[in-house]
């Protein structure tokens, strides 16, 4: 019986600025990768923990030696109160001394109707008893038409007008 030789494998052979590559398969080697990234991400992880325990615990004893204040979680916004009637417009400039709003209108507007001025500092009710478009007075306006408006006391800039 003859024997066989066997075939020494090639080797690859080594070239200038390359680099020979190992055994391992591209897809072992990048779930190798992906672990070394997954662990660090948990340390990561952790150390934020415990740098929150930290601050935790610090907050405790400042607390219990009552030199600062408990903290006030911020309180969530309310619903604006339910003002009776419909918008009918919206304050653009006052003249302090004629005591005259000019009002943007958004709905219609007569002599006699009831309108509440309301605003940071502004909340009170009046008539209306004189209107004015382009210095001249009329008895109704329009919705889209900017009017003069005597009024009681003063207003500001963006108060909401209300028809009750």
């Amino acid at each position: 019986m003859a024997v066989k030789k066997k075939k020494a494998k090639a080797r690859p052979k080594k070239r200038a600025g390359k680099k020979i590559r190992s055994k391992v398969k591209p897809r072992q080697r990048a779930r190798a990768r992906a672990g070394v990234k997954k662990k660090a991400r948990v340390k990561v992880k952790a150390r934020i923990k415990t740098k929150a325990k930290a601050r935790a615990r610090i907050k405790k004893k400042v607390m219990a030696r009552g030199r600062v204040k408990a903290r006030v979680k911020p309180s969530k916004p309310r619903p604006a109160a339910k003002i009776e009637g419909s918008v009918v417009g919206v304050v653009t400039h006052f003249f302090p001394r004629v005591n005259a709003a000019a009002i943007k209108l958004k709905a219609p507007l007569r002599m006699g109707d009831t309108v509440k001025f309301k605003g940071h500092t502004t909340d009170f009710i009046q008539t209306v008893n004189s209107l004015q478009v382009e210095h001249q007075p009329i008895h109704e306006a329009k919705r889209g038409t900017e009017i003069g408006m005597h009024v009681g006391s003063r207003v500001r800039h963006n108060d909401v007008v209300y028809k009750i």
